[in-house]
């Protein structure tokens, strides 16, 4: 991963939840949780599950050495289960992996990323709605001329547009956690989807290893892709609404306009040949978000018709698009969050700007548009 490309649209956090030790660290958890979960139920020794947790506990993997076996494997898991085997012996050795093959340990190091990534870009677009609630509020009576097709319209209480801004970024968080809460669930069905060997106790492995890794039970959904394109399209959405907010923000901006601006951040938003600008930065890191997003979703949704029991070539394809989603969103999120918790609005020229259009000061039912609007997203109206 290049941090020079990588960095800059994506938070550190969130490049640290996909890194190569988080999804071998993930990889292990899954191998120990399932031989504790078998040991539980009696399908495998616990003395064997006991040696299978001391061997992942101390192998130590060489992230570059093990991402070449797996280019030449065609997949993470077959390298990494025979380095941990090598640490192993007798039936210890034989109980690796018992009833797992190598999807299972993708589609469930994914989710289990899915889950991690999902908190962090929550908190961050929390941020934002928490700052722009307030700021709704505040100007709900701002009178403010509102633009159609880019030109001057009728006016508009100024914190309707903002209402607008929360209302879209909650929905599409909403969406997003209710997709991740059902979506990012447990894969473990074996060769091809039976869970075979489990000597009958195969549902409740199943429960065991999945509240162990913090997952959603569920019938093996190896073939069914629908779970993982609702979470890259849930995404998108969220990026888009985030984006609606940065175009906004980035036209308010506009020398002429001057009626909002993001906030003064020492070493941010300048040029490298001009020293008067005044860029809207965080701005530009949510809208190029948005214009890589659909291609991502797209390539997701282009992987659902997996070939009977393992597909080839479709499934292999969403890892990497939904870590690139999550990256961006994240740094989308990041970024408008720091833009609404210190969003200049400037009253003056919002007043200069409505009065050059003409168009009278009748803001209409702006106020109450802004608290439905806001309610919308749970957030509760002012005391009065």
């Amino acid at each position: 991963m290049s941090l020079l490309r990588t960095r800059p649209v994506a938070t550190p956090a969130m490049i640290a939840t996909f890194d190569d030790a988080a999804t071998i660290a993930a990889a292990l958890a899954f191998e120990v949780a399932l031989a504790r979960a078998q040991a539980s139920e009696g399908v495998i020794a616990v003395d064997s599950a006991d040696a299978i947790a001391a061997a992942a506990g101390h192998l130590v993997i060489d992230a570059a050495d093990l991402a070449e076996a797996a280019a030449l494997a065609g997949t993470l898991a077959i390298p990494l289960v025979a380095r941990l085997r090598a640490a192993l012996s007798g039936d210890a050795a034989a109980a690796l992996h018992r009833g797992a093959t190598s999807q299972d340990v993708a589609d469930t190091v994914l989710m289990m990323q899915v889950g991690q990534a999902t908190t962090l870009l929550l908190a961050d677009v929390t941020r934002v709605t928490a700052a722009l609630a307030p700021l709704a509020r505040r100007h709900a009576a701002t009178a403010a001329i509102g633009r159609t097709l880019l030109q001057d319209a009728q006016p508009i209480g100024f914190g309707l547009r903002i209402a607008q801004w929360h209302a879209g970024i909650a929905a599409a968080a909403s969406r997003l956690s209710r997709e991740v809460a059902t979506g990012a669930a447990l894969q473990w069905g074996g060769a091809a989807g039976t869970r075979p060997g489990q000597d009958g106790a195969a549902a409740a492995v199943a429960r065991r290893l999945a509240q162990a890794l913090g997952l959603a039970d569920a019938p093996p959904w190896h073939a069914r892709r629908d779970g993982v394109a609702a979470i890259a399209a849930s995404l998108a959405i969220l990026i888009g609404a985030l984006a609606k907010m940065a175009r906004d923000i980035a036209l308010l901006a506009q020398n002429g306009v001057g009626e909002a601006h993001e906030p003064k951040v020492a070493g941010r938003g300048g040029s490298s040949a001009m020293a008067h600008k005044r860029n809207p930065t965080g701005c530009q890191t949510a809208l190029s978000a948005a214009v890589r997003a659909p291609g991502l979703v797209a390539a997701i949704l282009s992987a659902m018709p997996a070939e009977e029991e393992r597909g080839i070539g479709g499934w292999q394809a969403e890892g990497p698009a939904l870590v690139d989603l999550f990256l961006l969103a994240a740094g989308a999120a990041e970024a408008m969050a720091t833009v609404a918790e210190g969003l200049e609005i400037d009253t003056p020229a919002i007043a200069r700007n409505l009065a050059a259009a003409g168009q009278g000061a009748d803001i209409g039912d702006s106020a109450a548009l802004v608290e439905a609007l806001l309610a919308m997203g749970g957030t509760e109206p002012c005391p009065s």
